[in-house]
Protein backbone atom coordinates (compact mmCIF):
# COMPACT_ATOMS: atom_id res chain seq x y z
CA UNK A 1 0.00 0.00 0.00
CA UNK A 2 1.49 3.34 -1.10
CA UNK A 3 0.69 5.88 1.62
CA UNK A 4 1.83 9.07 -0.07
CA UNK A 5 1.96 11.19 3.11
CA UNK A 6 4.09 8.69 5.02
CA UNK A 7 6.38 8.10 2.04
CA UNK A 8 6.79 11.83 1.39
CA UNK A 9 7.83 12.46 4.99
CA UNK A 10 10.26 9.53 4.88
CA UNK A 11 11.72 10.92 1.66
CA UNK A 12 12.39 14.32 3.21
CA UNK A 13 14.11 12.71 6.21
CA UNK A 14 16.14 10.45 3.92
CA UNK A 15 17.48 13.46 2.03
CA UNK A 16 18.46 15.13 5.31
CA UNK A 17 20.30 11.99 6.41
CA UNK A 18 22.20 11.57 3.14
CA UNK A 19 23.39 15.17 3.16
CA UNK A 20 24.40 14.99 6.82
CA UNK A 21 26.37 11.75 6.45
CA UNK A 22 28.22 13.24 3.47
CA UNK A 23 29.21 16.30 5.47
CA UNK A 24 27.47 18.48 2.89
CA UNK A 25 25.37 21.59 3.43
CA UNK A 26 22.46 21.24 1.03
CA UNK A 27 21.11 20.09 -2.32
CA UNK A 28 21.56 21.22 -5.90
CA UNK A 29 19.49 19.76 -8.72
CA UNK A 30 18.53 20.46 -12.30
CA UNK A 31 15.07 21.93 -12.86
CA UNK A 32 13.85 20.62 -16.20
CA UNK A 33 10.23 21.68 -15.98
CA UNK A 34 9.21 18.03 -15.61
CA UNK A 35 7.44 16.23 -12.80
CA UNK A 36 10.43 14.22 -11.55
CA UNK A 37 12.64 17.22 -10.91
CA UNK A 38 9.63 19.01 -9.42
CA UNK A 39 9.12 16.29 -6.80
CA UNK A 40 12.81 16.15 -5.90
CA UNK A 41 12.89 19.94 -5.64
CA UNK A 42 9.85 19.99 -3.37
CA UNK A 43 11.28 17.31 -1.07
CA UNK A 44 14.70 18.97 -1.00
CA UNK A 45 13.12 22.31 -0.15
CA UNK A 46 11.39 20.74 2.84
CA UNK A 47 14.64 19.10 3.91
CA UNK A 48 16.78 22.21 3.39
CA UNK A 49 14.58 25.32 3.18
CA UNK A 50 17.53 27.69 2.78
CA UNK A 51 20.04 25.37 1.14
CA UNK A 52 18.29 24.03 -1.94
CA UNK A 53 19.41 25.36 -5.31
CA UNK A 54 17.73 24.63 -8.63
CA UNK A 55 19.66 25.10 -11.86
CA UNK A 56 17.67 25.64 -15.05
CA UNK A 57 19.85 24.59 -17.99
CA UNK A 58 18.24 25.15 -21.38
CA UNK A 59 20.23 23.68 -24.26
CA UNK A 60 18.31 24.30 -27.46
CA UNK A 61 15.31 23.32 -25.35
CA UNK A 62 11.58 23.82 -25.58
CA UNK A 63 10.93 27.32 -24.14
CA UNK A 64 7.87 25.97 -22.31
CA UNK A 65 10.09 23.69 -20.23
CA UNK A 66 12.05 26.70 -18.99
CA UNK A 67 8.82 28.53 -18.16
CA UNK A 68 7.57 25.51 -16.22
CA UNK A 69 10.87 25.27 -14.33
CA UNK A 70 10.65 28.94 -13.32
CA UNK A 71 7.00 28.47 -12.34
CA UNK A 72 7.96 25.59 -10.07
CA UNK A 73 10.88 27.41 -8.45
CA UNK A 74 8.76 30.45 -7.72
CA UNK A 75 5.81 28.38 -6.50
CA UNK A 76 8.05 26.47 -4.07
CA UNK A 77 10.16 29.53 -3.26
CA UNK A 78 13.36 27.75 -4.25
CA UNK A 79 16.52 29.65 -5.06
CA UNK A 80 17.29 29.11 -8.73
CA UNK A 81 19.73 30.11 -11.42
CA UNK A 82 19.58 29.86 -15.19
CA UNK A 83 22.63 28.64 -17.11
CA UNK A 84 22.10 28.69 -20.87
CA UNK A 85 24.13 25.91 -22.50
CA UNK A 86 23.28 26.59 -26.16
CA UNK A 87 26.65 28.14 -27.02
CA UNK A 88 28.58 25.57 -24.98
CA UNK A 89 26.85 22.76 -26.87
CA UNK A 90 27.43 24.40 -30.26
CA UNK A 91 31.10 25.02 -29.51
CA UNK A 92 31.56 21.43 -28.36
CA UNK A 93 30.07 20.07 -31.59
CA UNK A 94 32.33 22.34 -33.60
CA UNK A 95 35.46 21.30 -31.70
CA UNK A 96 34.79 17.56 -32.06
CA UNK A 97 33.99 17.96 -35.73
CA UNK A 98 30.35 16.91 -35.57
CA UNK A 99 28.64 16.97 -38.96
CA UNK A 100 25.02 16.62 -37.88
CA UNK A 101 24.76 13.24 -39.60
CA UNK A 102 25.78 11.25 -36.52
CA UNK A 103 23.58 8.87 -34.58
CA UNK A 104 20.92 11.07 -33.00
CA UNK A 105 21.68 9.86 -29.47
CA UNK A 106 25.40 10.57 -29.87
CA UNK A 107 24.49 14.24 -30.18
CA UNK A 108 21.54 14.31 -27.80
CA UNK A 109 23.40 12.68 -24.91
CA UNK A 110 25.89 15.54 -24.87
CA UNK A 111 23.20 17.78 -23.38
CA UNK A 112 22.64 15.86 -20.11
CA UNK A 113 26.40 15.44 -19.74
CA UNK A 114 26.90 19.20 -19.98
CA UNK A 115 24.16 19.62 -17.39
CA UNK A 116 25.87 17.12 -15.09
CA UNK A 117 29.10 19.13 -15.29
CA UNK A 118 27.19 22.32 -14.54
CA UNK A 119 25.54 20.79 -11.48
CA UNK A 120 28.82 19.50 -10.07
CA UNK A 121 30.41 22.92 -10.47
CA UNK A 122 27.72 24.38 -8.24
CA UNK A 123 27.87 21.40 -5.86
CA UNK A 124 31.58 22.02 -5.32
CA UNK A 125 30.99 25.75 -4.99
CA UNK A 126 28.49 25.41 -2.15
CA UNK A 127 29.39 21.99 -0.67
CA UNK A 128 26.05 20.58 -1.81
CA UNK A 129 25.09 17.11 -2.98
CA UNK A 130 23.75 16.66 -6.50
CA UNK A 131 20.28 15.12 -6.37
CA UNK A 132 19.22 13.08 -9.38
CA UNK A 133 15.66 12.85 -10.64
CA UNK A 134 15.52 9.37 -12.15
CA UNK A 135 12.61 7.16 -11.08
CA UNK A 136 12.31 3.37 -10.92
CA UNK A 137 10.51 3.15 -14.26
CA UNK A 138 13.31 5.00 -16.06
CA UNK A 139 16.06 3.15 -14.23
CA UNK A 140 14.51 -0.23 -15.06
CA UNK A 141 14.59 0.34 -18.83
CA UNK A 142 17.75 2.47 -18.90
CA UNK A 143 15.93 5.62 -19.89
CA UNK A 144 18.73 7.93 -18.82
CA UNK A 145 22.12 9.05 -20.08
CA UNK A 146 25.18 7.28 -18.73
CA UNK A 147 27.33 9.86 -16.91
CA UNK A 148 24.68 12.44 -17.73
CA UNK A 149 21.50 12.63 -15.68
CA UNK A 150 22.70 9.48 -13.90
CA UNK A 151 25.84 11.32 -12.76
CA UNK A 152 24.55 12.26 -9.30
CA UNK A 153 25.18 11.74 -5.59
CA UNK A 154 21.71 10.58 -4.54
CA UNK A 155 18.61 9.25 -6.30
CA UNK A 156 15.58 10.14 -4.17
CA UNK A 157 13.03 8.71 -6.61
CA UNK A 158 14.75 5.41 -7.42
CA UNK A 159 12.13 3.34 -5.57
CA UNK A 160 9.09 4.98 -7.17
CA UNK A 161 7.49 4.10 -10.49
CA UNK A 162 6.20 6.99 -12.57
CA UNK A 163 2.64 6.84 -11.32
CA UNK A 164 3.87 7.04 -7.73
CA UNK A 165 5.92 10.09 -8.68
CA UNK A 166 2.74 11.70 -9.98
CA UNK A 167 1.06 10.95 -6.64
CA UNK A 168 3.96 12.57 -4.79
CA UNK A 169 3.77 15.56 -7.10
CA UNK A 170 0.13 16.14 -6.21
CA UNK A 171 0.94 15.75 -2.51
CA UNK A 172 3.70 18.37 -2.80
CA UNK A 173 1.33 20.72 -4.69
CA UNK A 174 3.36 20.71 -7.89
CA UNK A 175 1.57 22.91 -10.47
CA UNK A 176 -0.94 21.03 -12.63
CA UNK A 177 0.80 22.29 -15.77
CA UNK A 178 3.82 20.21 -14.81
CA UNK A 179 1.98 17.15 -13.47
CA UNK A 180 -0.19 16.84 -16.57
CA UNK A 181 2.40 17.44 -19.30
CA UNK A 182 3.62 14.52 -21.42
CA UNK A 183 6.87 13.17 -19.92
CA UNK A 184 9.87 13.97 -22.10
CA UNK A 185 13.63 13.92 -21.70
CA UNK A 186 13.75 16.92 -24.02
CA UNK A 187 16.61 15.51 -26.07
CA UNK A 188 15.08 16.63 -29.36
CA UNK A 189 11.96 18.36 -30.63
CA UNK A 190 8.61 16.66 -29.96
CA UNK A 191 10.27 13.77 -28.14
CA UNK A 192 8.20 11.92 -25.54
CA UNK A 193 9.24 9.13 -23.21
CA UNK A 194 6.42 6.81 -24.18
CA UNK A 195 6.97 7.17 -27.93
CA UNK A 196 10.64 6.44 -27.55
CA UNK A 197 10.12 3.43 -25.26
CA UNK A 198 7.30 2.04 -27.36
CA UNK A 199 5.07 1.43 -24.32
CA UNK A 200 3.07 3.55 -21.91
CA UNK A 201 4.12 4.30 -18.36
CA UNK A 202 1.02 2.47 -17.15
CA UNK A 203 2.14 -0.68 -18.95
CA UNK A 204 5.69 -0.31 -17.66
CA UNK A 205 4.68 0.49 -14.09
CA UNK A 206 2.18 -2.36 -13.91
CA UNK A 207 4.82 -4.81 -15.10
CA UNK A 208 7.37 -3.56 -12.55
CA UNK A 209 4.89 -3.68 -9.68
CA UNK A 210 3.07 -6.93 -10.49
CA UNK A 211 5.28 -8.86 -12.89
CA UNK A 212 2.29 -9.16 -15.19
CA UNK A 213 1.99 -7.74 -18.71
CA UNK A 214 1.28 -8.72 -22.29
CA UNK A 215 4.03 -10.62 -24.06
CA UNK A 216 4.72 -7.53 -26.16
CA UNK A 217 5.29 -5.34 -23.10
CA UNK A 218 7.36 -8.02 -21.35
CA UNK A 219 9.60 -8.43 -24.39
CA UNK A 220 10.16 -4.68 -24.75
CA UNK A 221 10.88 -4.08 -21.06
CA UNK A 222 13.08 -7.15 -20.62
CA UNK A 223 15.13 -6.27 -23.69
CA UNK A 224 15.54 -2.63 -22.66
CA UNK A 225 16.57 -3.78 -19.20
CA UNK A 226 19.12 -6.22 -20.61
CA UNK A 227 20.65 -3.72 -23.01
CA UNK A 228 20.95 -1.05 -20.32
CA UNK A 229 22.40 -3.23 -17.56
CA UNK A 230 25.82 -1.60 -18.01
CA UNK A 231 24.27 1.75 -17.07
CA UNK A 232 23.29 0.46 -13.64
CA UNK A 233 26.69 -1.04 -12.79
CA UNK A 234 30.12 0.23 -11.89
CA UNK A 235 32.63 -0.10 -14.75
CA UNK A 236 34.08 -3.59 -15.13
CA UNK A 237 37.37 -3.82 -13.25
CA UNK A 238 40.24 -6.10 -14.22
CA UNK A 239 41.49 -8.29 -11.38
CA UNK A 240 44.67 -10.26 -12.20
CA UNK A 241 44.64 -13.93 -11.27
CA UNK A 242 48.17 -13.65 -9.95
CA UNK A 243 49.22 -10.58 -8.01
Amino acid sequence: MFNVEIVANELVEWIKERVKEAGADGIVLGLSGGVDSAVVAAAAKKAFPENTLGIIMPCHSNPQDEKDAVLLAERLNIKYKKVVLDDVYDTFLKEVGATGNENKLALANIKPRLRMTTLYYHAALFNYLVAGTGNKSELTVGYFTKYGDSGVDILPLASFVKHQVWELARYFNVPDEIVNKAPSAGLWENQTDENEMGITYKELDDYILTGEATNRVKNIVDELNRKSQHKREMPKMFVPKNM
